[in-house]
């Protein structure tokens, strides 16, 4: 079969694009199917047998609506039998939603309420022969609780509802936000609003709950081995040195035991300030600025201290069970950071430690 490929300033006839679809038609019919879509995906309507692509509307129904007898003929791949498991037939641990968010209610130690973004995780079991879960029902169970004033029993309320949909035997919410708090400068009088990213979880495991608060402080941290090496060149040498001080974080998580008084947001703010009272501030003039350098003279402090003192002050708190002490000091001297964590309770102990959990302690301010 000859076949002229007409010139490109004219139409082609009618008989030379027969001749042209008998052609494709017949390459086609032998071509492989990666062949034919790397040529054009279109030439799969010439494979013999192939059904003919249907004329689709492209208008967007607006007036269309949806019934119950419609919505049963909706597919459902995700919620399918196990037949449609693919790889390992193993039970998840979890499986959920992550940054969902939306406004939440909390209340303040005193009274008033704060309405604040809400990063929401939620997160089921599933057992090894099911397929998967709908993950909208999370967020439809948790919106059904939003509008109430935020606690652990509002997330227990909102757990309950999505476990039983799903049908699954442990379960996690967790909640993360950044909760201000006004606090006043060192010496001038002046106010100003810090922030705290806090993070209520609520976790089911083998029918037990527990009530756990993570919560991120930012301070200052002098490393006593510098402050005792400039003094002594100021002594010995009557040479000007400054210690090095470093923005530091730690992250406190801890069990909340049943039948105690409530452990308020503000009260574990003030755990940390008691422990290690150089907070980074918010408001200063320059007598707050040298305010904080005697706070912090009279403060030095290595992160193993840090994990220690944290952990006294939490010790000696009876609305507080298991906890994890995470400290992390990001050296003005070294290119590296200073890092400790402290473990008190099964809750807490872990053989491995998630490789991103210390680098995740950095104040973004």
């Amino acid at each position: 079969m000859n076949v002229h490929t007409p010139e490109i300033d004219r139409k082609p006839s009618l008989e030379e694009a027969e001749t042209a679809l008998a052609l494709l038609r017949q390459w086609t019919g032998k071509a492989q199917d990666a062949e034919i879509e790397a040529l054009d995906p279109a030439l799969l309507g010439l494979v013999p047998g192939a059904l003919p692509y249907p004329d689709l509307s492209r208008d967007y129904p607006r007036d269309f609506g949806v019934d119950e007898a419609y919505r049963d003929t909706l597919p459902d791949l995700q919620n399918g039998p196990s037949s449609l498991i693919r790889g390992a037939n193993r039970m998840i641990q979890h499986v959920g939603i992550s940054n969902f968010r939306l406004p939440i209610r909390y209340r303040m130690r005193g009274e008033g309420e704060l309405m604040l973004e809400t990063s929401v995780t939620g997160t089921v079991s599933l057992d090894a022969d099911k397929k998967g879960i709908n993950m909208s029902r999370i967020m439809r169970s948790f919106y059904e609780h939003s509008e109430k004033t935020f606690s652990f029993e509002v997330i227990e309320a909102a757990l309950d509802d999505y476990k039983s949909d799903l049908e699954s035997f442990d379960a996690r919410i967790q909640m993360r936000f950044s909760f201000p708090m006004q606090v006043p400068s060192l010496r001038s009088g002046l106010k100003g609003y810090q922030y705290y990213d806090i993070a209520l979880e609520l976790v089911e495991l083998n029918g037990v709950r527990r009530r756990i608060v993570h919560l991120d402080y930012v301070y200052s941290s002098t490393c006593p081995c510098s402050l005792e090496l400039s003094e002594h060149a100021r002594r010995t040498r009557n040479q000007l040195a400054t210690p090095h001080s470093q923005r530091s974080v730690a992250r406190l998580s801890v069990e909340l035991r049943p039948g105690q008084d409530i452990l308020w947001f503000e009260d574990l703010v003030e755990i940390c300030r008691s422990a290690v009272p150089t907070e980074t501030q918010v408001m200063v003039k320059r007598e707050d600025e040298q305010a904080f350098a005697e706070l912090n003279a009279a403060n030095p402090i290595f992160v193993e201290d840090a994990a220690r003192l944290y952990a006294e002050a939490l010790l000696n708190d009876p609305r507080i069970g298991d906890f994890r002490v995470l400290a992390s000091h990001q050296e003005s001297l070294h290119s590296h950071d200073a890092v400790a964590v402290l473990t008190e309770g099964p809750t807490f102990a872990a053989t491995s430690l998630d490789p991103m959990l210390l680098p995740s302690l950095i104040h973004r301010g």
